[in-house]
């Protein structure tokens, strides 16, 4: 970690210690939960049967988890794409369990998504499943009455490094051929223990297993990998959660992506979990989901786009 870093972290790390369970930042002065009014009113939903989201053609057949929210009328909702962690080649979506419930139950469409897993699989083609998946929630979203111009992206430590990178390079760029464009677009994104950057990894097993080589042997790889080195004024709004003695992947990654967000002026909040490591981070998450939750109901609200749909014919 570079002096810059050491700073950041000393700065926001002294709060922490004086008292109080997190650091609250954000770009707008106060938080968005102690700008609402009140916490939104639950809905019941209902889970459906896992099923594919990938084409008949794909690799390997990956499931969704959906959850729909009950709502009156034929008002278009709301939906997050929710992306589970496990260093690019582990776990699976019944770790955002309860995160899904949670969004479902603020009113949002849910699609809790396996992906391709390194080393069989390596960059980019977990971003290529989660274009498609995008495609799959556009290509429903008349059955499931979703908003697609409200579509949020979910993720911890590797799944909110792809909904993160989604969200920068999923609609345009060296990235969008041949299953990005337009569909692709992320409204807002809530990320937690976000690799931001690859470049700061000591080429360790899991970053050179999942970009397929090393900092050395694949540089522009590794650049176009990472969220942070393509923060532009279009970035979508970042809400990021870590914890603050997180040694798997250090806190700059989070104050450093804060940073760049906030100089390209890109709405976004950092909350840092009082001695949380990366794990206890995830384990201990309940308040910083509810913050981040406020942030994006904040955000949706906010972008004016409430009713409107964006067409996308798959």
């Amino acid at each position: 970690m570079g002096r810059r870093a050491w700073l950041w972290g000393l700065a926001l790390g002294l709060p922490l210690m004086a008292g109080g369970c997190a650091t609250h930042l954000s770009t707008a002065g106060q938080p968005s939960v102690e700008r609402a009014a009140e916490s939104a009113a639950e809905r019941a939903y209902r889970r459906l049967p896992p099923r594919p989201y990938t084409p008949d053609d794909w690799p390997v057949a990956l499931d969704a988890h959906v959850y729909l929210p009950e709502t009156s009328g034929d008002t278009r909702r709301p939906a997050a794409l929710v992306v589970h962690g496990g260093g690019w080649q582990r776990r699976d979506p019944s770790d955002m369990e309860a995160i899904a419930e949670r969004l479902a139950a603020r009113g949002y469409v849910v699609a809790n998504v396996a992906y391709r897993f390194a080393p069989d699989y390596r960059f980019p083609a977990q971003l290529h499943d989660l274009q498609v998946a995008m495609a799959w929630l556009h290509a429903h979203a008349d059955d499931w009455r979703i908003d697609t111009s409200r579509i949020v992206g979910v993720g911890y430590s590797s799944g909110a490094h792809l909904v993160s990178l989604l969200s920068v390079l999923g609609a345009e760029g060296p990235l969008a051929t041949p299953h990005g464009g337009e569909h692709t677009r992320l409204a807002a994104v809530l990320a937690g223990g976000l690799p931001s950057d690859l470049m700061k990894f000591d080429d360790g097993r899991l970053v050179v297993e999942f970009i397929g080589g090393t900092r050395a042997e694949r540089p522009r790889a590794y650049a176009l990998a990472s969220p942070a080195r393509h923060v532009d004024a279009d970035t979508p709004p970042h809400f990021l959660f870590h914890g603050s003695l997180d040694s798997l992947v250090p806190v700059d990654h989070a104050t450093d992506m804060y940073a760049r967000l906030a100089a390209n002026d890109v709405p976004a909040e950092l909350y840092l979990q009082r001695l949380r490591g990366h794990i206890g981070g995830f384990l201990t998450r309940d308040a910083a989901i509810e913050a981040g939750l406020a942030f994006l109901d904040q955000q949706l609200a906010q972008s004016g786009s409430q009713g409107q749909v964006r067409r996308f014919a798959p």
